[in-house]
């Protein structure tokens, strides 16, 4: 698979790269084994660009993760987050210094690695300064336990003032032609600064594979049954407009997530998506879409098909809860 560059520094990674969040939870029940197949046919297969964070399953997608990659560590470009911490059913941000250290430490031994590649504060605390955050960051970069930094869900702002203090290699966040709320001001900054952009729920989820289960069809610990855009006029709404891609993916031989993902890809190369997937066959399916190039009629038909403020309902229940 070809590659891309994250941020000023270099940082090298596949052109996809694979979330691995919902092995461990919100998408329904996992299975160990097959997870861990996914992300050895992920490596064989030049995606080498691996997501978790220390939030997901409470510790537990890290641990699986490491247990993963134990015997491929060279291959992979390890990416893990900090900042969401779990009491039970209630989540809080965490972003002070002392709270930064502990957490890459603890995230260290779960994965079973000396270093982390790609480290960053997975939400924003405003009542901590960012400057200091990523002092302390930088400061793991100097001490060898991380290589580079990155933000997620941050505004332009933010960005700027947290690059200011240490080069920024990655900003995360939601991007995907369901979703382009970032297109107006944050991705703009980006680029100014030259910060790479990873692309999460590139496919909306599973909305723009126009193949998603309405959302009572969806098992109960499916986090996405209870999503507005999945429920309701909504749901019967943005479904008409997946089924307008995947009009458009059927007429050019491929399917409507791989459509989704080559738009992305096509947005610029500081772009790289990272769609989740437990499946093999969904794994391959989106590899796949790295070699696909959109000819200009495509695009200009995905831009009727889905215009930037399209799509109805919110991302989650309530935007001023943390949000994955």
């Amino acid at each position: 698979m070809n590659k891309r560059t994250l941020g000023r520094e270099g940082l090298q990674v596949s052109a996809l790269g694979l979330g691995c969040m919902g092995m461990s939870e919100f998408y329904g029940q996992g299975d160990e084994k097959e997870s861990i197949a996914v992300i050895h046919r992920a490596l064989d297969l030049g995606m080498n660009f691996l997501d978790t964070a220390d939030m997901y399953g409470s510790g537990a997608n890290e641990e699986l993760v490491g247990r993963a990659i134990r015997d491929r560590r060279d291959e992979v470009v390890l990416a893990t987050k900090f900042g969401i911490r779990r009491d039970g059913a209630t989540r809080t941000v965490e972003n002070n210094p002392e709270y930064i250290r502990a957490a890459c430490d603890a995230s260290l031994r779960r994965l079973g690695v000396d270093h982390i590649d790609l480290y960053y504060m997975h939400r924003r605390n405003p009542g901590v300064p960012v400057e200091e955050s990523v002092g302390a960051m930088a400061e793991l970069v100097r001490q060898g336990k991380v290589r580079h930094l990155g933000l997620s869900e941050v505004s332009a702002d933010t960005l700027r003032k947290a690059d200011a203090v240490h080069p920024i290699a990655a900003l995360q966040s939601e991007y995907s032609l369901f979703t382009r709320g970032l297109e107006a001001e944050i991705l703009p900054a980006a680029r100014e600064l030259g910060v790479g952009l990873v692309a999460y729920s590139p496919i909306s989820r599973g909305l723009l594979s126009a193949t998603l289960p309405s959302a009572d069809e969806l098992p109960a610990d499916d986090f996405r049954r209870h999503l507005p855009r999945n429920t309701g006029e909504n749901a019967e709404h943005n479904r008409a407009l997946a089924a307008g891609v995947k009009r458009i993916a059927d007429a050019a031989g491929v399917t409507a997530a791989q459509l989704s993902l080559a738009w992305l890809l096509a947005q610029g190369a500081d772009i790289v998506p990272i769609p989740g997937t437990k499946r093999l066959k969904y794994l391959e399916e989106n590899a796949a879409a790295a070699d696909l190039t959109l000819t200009p009629e495509q695009l200009g038909a995905l831009a009727a098909a889905v215009p930037a403020d399209a799509v109805r309902g919110t991302r989650y229940p309530s935007m001023g809860e943390i949000e994955l």
